[in-house]
């Protein structure tokens, strides 16, 4: 996550409470399925730089 900047002359409050037992266990339910269907997906990354192909010198371009 990244940072919120807050506007000129606006201050952003944030109001927490206390989660119950209830609420925890959803919670910790909730991201262990989530991590098991990541789990599951390949993930492709995309290359950062593209693949040198080296030919070897037999094929006889030079």
């Amino acid at each position: 996550m990244g940072l919120i900047k807050e506007p000129r002359e606006i201050d952003f409050t944030v109001l927490s409470k206390v989660w119950t037992e209830e609420e925890e266990k959803e919670f910790s339910e909730l991201i262990k399925k989530q991590k098991e269907e990541r789990s599951k997906q390949k993930v492709h990354l995309p290359r950062k730089y593209p693949v040198k192909h080296v030919l070897p010198s037999s094929v006889g371009l030079t």
